[in-house]
């Protein structure tokens, strides 16, 4: 369910640290266009419960599972987007060094579990989540870079040890989206499957 606009959005980092990825939200090669634009491959893709040949759309709160390769090694996640949170234009601007970067735009978070379920042990800063990402109408937005990680359930990457198979851990992902999106999705791909990812959807309804 998407959390709609409230004063709420998580502790931030020092503007001074945050900046936006300049290639999201509009042009450059390392924009993705929408969805329809994807190459599925559905023999290689990874699975989810109800669509075995891996890949496409899912319900918040639907499993998917995918490989990623960690530094300890190539590991089995489960993988699920919980909830998105969508602030305002106002407080986006309070997490910029220049208040100019966010004209027009909303903070966007994901919350999304993992969970290790084989390949062994993610001995310490995990990477999997860096394949999550947030679509707004069906383009990429902007990576809010250095957003604190201690909103309401989400745990830092940096503080991640150890994790073991059978243990879970709910990071967050924030991103910066037109305030007009009329729809929000996450998107996220396990190894080799940047062109067939899984897509949760969620509803701009704030």
């Amino acid at each position: 369910m998407l959390h709609t606009k409230t004063a709420w959005l998580r502790v931030a980092a020092p503007v001074a640290v945050l900046a936006l990825a300049l290639t999201a939200c509009g042009g450059g090669k390392d924009s993705a266009g929408t969805k329809g634009d994807k190459k599925r491959n559905a023999a290689d893709a990874p699975k989810t419960e109800k669509n075995p040949a891996g890949g496409g759309e899912l319900k918040a709160g639907q499993r998917a599972t995918g490989k990623f390769k960690e530094d300890s090694g190539k590991i089995t996640y489960e993988v699920v987007a919980q909830k998105i949170h969508v602030g305002t234009e106002a407080e986006a601007k309070k997490l910029v060094s220049d208040a100019k970067d966010a004209k027009g735009l909303v903070a966007a978070t994901a919350w999304v579990k993992y969970t290790n379920k084989g390949g062994g042990v993610v001995k310490d800063m995990p990477e999997v989540a860096n394949e999550s990402e947030i679509y707004a109408d069906g383009r990429r937005g902007g990576l809010l870079i250095g957003a604190a990680e201690d909103g309401p359930g989400c745990e830092d990457t940096i503080e991640i040890e150890n994790w073991k198979v059978g243990q879970s851990h709910t990071i967050c992902q924030t991103y910066m989206i037109p305030k007009s999106a009329k729809s929000v999705e996450v998107h996220w791909a396990g190894e080799g499957q940047s062109d067939s990812p899984f897509i949760w959807k969620f509803d701009n309804a704030g």
